[in-house]
């Protein structure tokens, strides 16, 4: 069973966008900046655009993240996701099952970079938070707060 039932608006994990120049080496004065500061990176993918990339990411200190990138003219948004922890990617397929029987849609999801005790995990926008957090529980699984991905 899952050993975490709070409801997600708790503690929500924060999901940060940033919009990237597309030219070599911005992405990794990004994540230079944010490792100079002792910020670890969790979760992260990229989406290619004409002239700019978008980038996802989920750190464990969103309100350092913020300032930093903030201070050094990062463009971000920032929004809520859901992320939910499970044994292996042999689980994928119950955890979407999950939110296909209480019909709630993903918008897009991503894998963490990391976990403690190598287990999976995935962010994942969803159309309904506390529903999604709510059926996943149901089902044993482990949703994730902004605590548990802190340092």
């Amino acid at each position: 069973m899952s050993d975490t039932a709070a409801p997600v608006a708790a503690e929500p994990v924060k999901q940060f966008s940033v919009f990237i120049e597309n030219r070599v080496g911005r992405l990794h004065d990004l994540v230079a900046l944010l490792a100079q500061h002792n910020i670890h990176l969790m979760a992260m993918t990229t989406i290619d655009q004409t002239d700019t990339a978008l980038d996802r990411m989920i750190v464990d200190d969103p309100d350092r993240a913020r300032e930093l990138m903030a201070a050094n003219n990062f463009f971000f948004t920032e929004c809520d996701v859901l992320a939910v922890e499970f044994r292996d990617e042999s689980q994928l397929k119950d955890v979407l099952n999950a939110l296909i029987t209480v019909e709630c849609n993903i918008h897009y999801a991503y894998a963490f970079l990391v976990r403690p005790k190598g287990r999976s995990a995935l962010a994942m926008s969803v159309e309904d938070l506390d529903l999604a957090a709510s059926a996943l529980n149901t089902r044993g699984f482990k949703v994730l707060s902004q605590r548990d991905i802190s340092r």
